[in-house]
C-alpha cells in the first residue's frame, strides 16, 4: 500500500488528508485553526490589513500531519504536497528563513505573510497598472487580465518596503506562502529551489515570453527599493506535479515520516481544488470558501493568442500541465455572509460576557451554538422569502471586486431598504449578489470566446449552503454539480503528490484514479429564471452607479 498527504492552508486553518495514492480513498484527516489568527493579532480590518505569523503555519503543519500520518506505517507514505491561499507573500533572509521567525521581527506585521485579502497595497497596484501602460516597454499585466490587483505579489512587496525600512533592508528575497512551506519541508537551497508556476504566473507577472519576471528596469521604475530583488528571486517556474525535493532529516523526524517521502512543488488552493473537482476542458470549478476562485482549463492550441481581459491571469500548466489555466473569482463570499452574521451577533458578543453564571469557555460554547442555529434559520427563512417580497438589492463588494476587472477600492452596498425589511430579506439579497457576481464572470469568459460547458462547486460554502447553490443554479440558468470531497484542495494536493511520487503518470490519470465524484447536482428552477434575469440587470445598473461614484485607486 502507498499513501500520500495533501496539506491545504486556508485563511483560518490548515487541514491535512491522508489518502490511498492509487484510489484516492481518504484514510484520515485533521484540521488545526491558527491560534494567533483566531485572535486577529497583526490584523486591522479597518485598514484592510491581514497578516499571518509563520508560527501559526508551522504549528498547524506539525499538528495535522503527525495526526494523519500515524494511521499507517511511515514507509508507506511516499509523497506530500502543500497548497495555500494566494497571493500571500512574505519576506525571507538569504537562507529562506521567514523574517518573523528572526529576532527583532517576531511581532512586526510587515515581516509576516501578507494574506491574500490584505488590500493595504491599493496605491501600489494603481501605480503598477499605470506604469505598465505608459512606460514604453512590455505590458507585463497582459497575461494577468490587463489589471494588476492589490491582492497580488508585487503590489504587496512594494507597499511593505515603502512602509518599513527595517524589513526592506533585512529581506533578502520574498516567497509565496506555498513556496516557503515547500522550501521549509525540503531544506533546499533558496537559489536553486523550484518555485510554483501557478503562483508566479497568476500573481507575479511571470511569463516565459519575456524571460520570466518583469524586467529590472520596470520594477525599479515602480519602486527604487526593489532594485536588485529580481535577481534574488527566480527565472524558472515548475508545475505542481514535479518533484521539489524530499523531506529533510529535520522535518521527517518532526512529522513522523521518512526522508524518502517526495515533496511536490507547491500550488494555490483553488488550483489544487479544481484538480480534485475533476476539472476538464471548459469546465468552471468554483472553489467556494471565504472568497471564491473560479478555475477554467482549456487546450493551449484552441485558445492560441487569445487574451481574456479582467481575469486573474492565464498560465500554461498552472492547473493541469499541458493545458492553459485561467483564473477569476470574487473577493468575498463566505466572508460576506460572515460579515452579516457578525453584525447580527454584536449584541450577543457584547452582552453575553456580562453573565456571571457562565465561564468564558461556556460563553464561547453557547455563542457557537446560537451562531450555528442563527445561520441555519437565516438560510431557511431567506429561502422562504416570496419572490414579490424580495426587493432588497445588494452589491457583494465588501472586500472589493476581484473579477471581472479588479477594483479593490469598491465597497459593498444595499438598496431598496424599507421599514418592513428584515434580516432574512437582507441575507437573501447578499446571497443573490454573490450569484450575480458569479454570472458576470461566466459572461466575461463566454464573451471572450471561452465557453463554459459545465459548472462544478466545491469547498465549505458549496457543501453547506443548499440555498446559495440553488440560487446560483437559478441565476446562471445551468446545473451545478457539487464535488463529493469535503477537503477538495487537500485531495488535489495529494493528487499532485501522487504524480510527483511516480504513482500516476500525469495529473489527468491521477484525477481518473483518485477522484471522489460528485455529491449532488442543483438544477435551475425555470420559474425563477426570468425574475432573476430582471434583478440581475438591476444589479448591473446598481453596480455601475456605485462604481462611477467611487474615487479611483490612488
Amino acid at each position: 500500500m502507498k499513501y500520500v498527504i495533501g496539506i491545504d492552508y486556508g485563511s483560518d486553518s490548515v487541514r491535512a488528508v491522508l489518502v490511498n495514492a492509487r484510489t484516492g480513498q481518504e484514510v484520515a484527516q485533521a484540521v488545526h485553526p491558527y491560534a494567533r489568527w483566531k485572535e486577529q493579532r497583526y490584523c486591522n480590518a479597518t485598514k484592510n490589513q491581514f497578516r499571518q505569523h509563520p508560527l501559526d503555519h508551522i504549528e498547524g503543519l506539525e499538528a495535522t500531519v503527525r495526526q494523519v500520518a500515524g494511521n499507517v506505517p511511515a514507509a508507506q507514505i511516499v509523497g506530500l504536497a502543500v497548497d495555500t491561499t494566494g497571493s500571500t507573500p512574505g519576506p525571507v533572509d538569504e537562507q529562506g528563513v521567514a523574517l518573523a521567525l528572526k529576532p527583532g521581527f517576531e511581532e512586526n506585521p510587515n515581516a509576516m505573510f501578507v494574506l491574500w485579502k490584505d488590500h493595504t497595497a491599493l496605491p501600489e497596484a494603481a501605480e503598477i497598472n499605470h506604469l505598465a501602460k505608459t512606460w514604453g516597454g512590455e505590458d507585463f499585466t497582459r497575461f494577468e487580465g490587463g489589471i494588476y490587483s492589490s491582492e497580488w505579489f508585487w503590489a504587496k512587496i512594494a507597499h511593505v518596503v515603502r512602509e518599513d525600512e527595517a524589513v526592506a533592508r533585512a529581506a533578502y528575497s520574498w516567497m509565496e506562502h506555498c513556496d516557503w512551506l515547500t522550501l521549509l519541508l525540503t531544506g533546499s537551497e533558496l537559489k536553486t529551489f523550484k518555485r510554483s508556476r501557478c503562483a508566479a504566473g497568476h500573481k507575479a507577472m511571470w511569463h516565459a515570453s519575456w524571460g520570466g519576471l518583469p524586467s529590472e528596469e520596470f520594477l525599479t521604475l515602480l519602486e527604487p527599493r526593489l532594485s536588485g530583488l529580481r535577481e534574488r528571486l527566480f527565472e524558472q517556474t515548475y508545475t505542481a506535479d514535479e518533484v521539489a525535493g524530499h523531506l529533510s532529516e529535520e522535518w521527517a523526524q518532526r512529522l513522523g515520516l521518512t526522508t524518502n517521502t517526495v515533496v511536490a512543488v507547491g500550488s494555490f488552493d483553488a488550483h489544487a481544488g479544481a484538480v480534485a473537482g475533476e476539472i476538464e476542458a471548459y469546465s468552471m470549478v468554483k472553489v467556494m470558501g471565504t472568497s471564491t476562485c473560479d478555475i477554467v482549463v482549456a487546450p493551449m492550441h484552441e485558445v492560441g493568442g487569445k487574451l481574456v481581459p479582467g481575469i486573474c491571469g492565464q498560465v500554461d500548466g498552472s492547473v493541469i500541465p499541458g493545458m492553459l489555466g485561467l483564473e477569476a473569482g470574487q473577493s468575498a463570499v463566505g466572508d460576506l455572509l460572515a460579515w452579516f452574521r457578525g453584525v447580527l451577533e454584536w449584541p450577543l458578543r457584547t452582552l453575553l460576557p456580562e453573565s456571571v453564571l457562565l465561564t468564558p469557555e461556556q460563553q464561547e460554547a453557547l455563542h457557537e451554538e446560537l451562531s450555528d442555529k442563527m445561520m441555519a434559520e437565516l438560510n431557511r427563512a431567506a429561502a422562504a422569502v416570496p419572490p414579490d417580497d424580495s426587493q432588497v438589492l445588494a452589491l457583494d463588494w465588501v472586500n472589493g471586486r476581484r473579477t471581472p476587472d479588479a477594483n479593490q477600492a469598491l465597497k459593498g452596498a444595499l438598496m431598496n431598504l424599507t421599514m418592513g425589511t428584515d434580516a432574512p430579506q437582507i441575507f437573501r439579497a447578499l446571497v443573490e449578489s454573490i450569484c450575480y457576481g458569479s454570472r458576470q464572470i461566466v459572461e466575461r469568459f463566454e464573451q471572450e470566446g471561452i465557453p463554459i460547458k459545465q459548472v462544478i462547486g466545491l469547498g465549505g460554502v458549496a457543501k453547506k449552503s443548499g440555498f446559495l447553490m440553488q440560487t446560483l443554479a437559478d441565476v446562471l440558468n445551468r446545473p451545478i454539480k457539487v464535488a463529493e470531497s469535503d477537503q477538495a484542495p487537500a485531495l488535489g494536493a495529494a493528487m499532485y503528490a501522487a504524480v510527483a511520487a511516480g504513482i500516476h503518470p500525469n495529473v489527468v490519470a491521477a484525477q481518473q484514479a483518485m477522484g471522489n465524484g460528485f455529491a449532488e447536482t442543483y438544477s435551475p428552477n425555470p420559474a425563477r429564471v426570468a425574475d432573476y434575469q430582471r434583478r440581475y440587470e438591476q444589479y448591473q445598473a446598481f453596480g455601475q452607479f456605485v462604481e462611477d461614484a467611487t474615487p479611483p485607486m490612488a
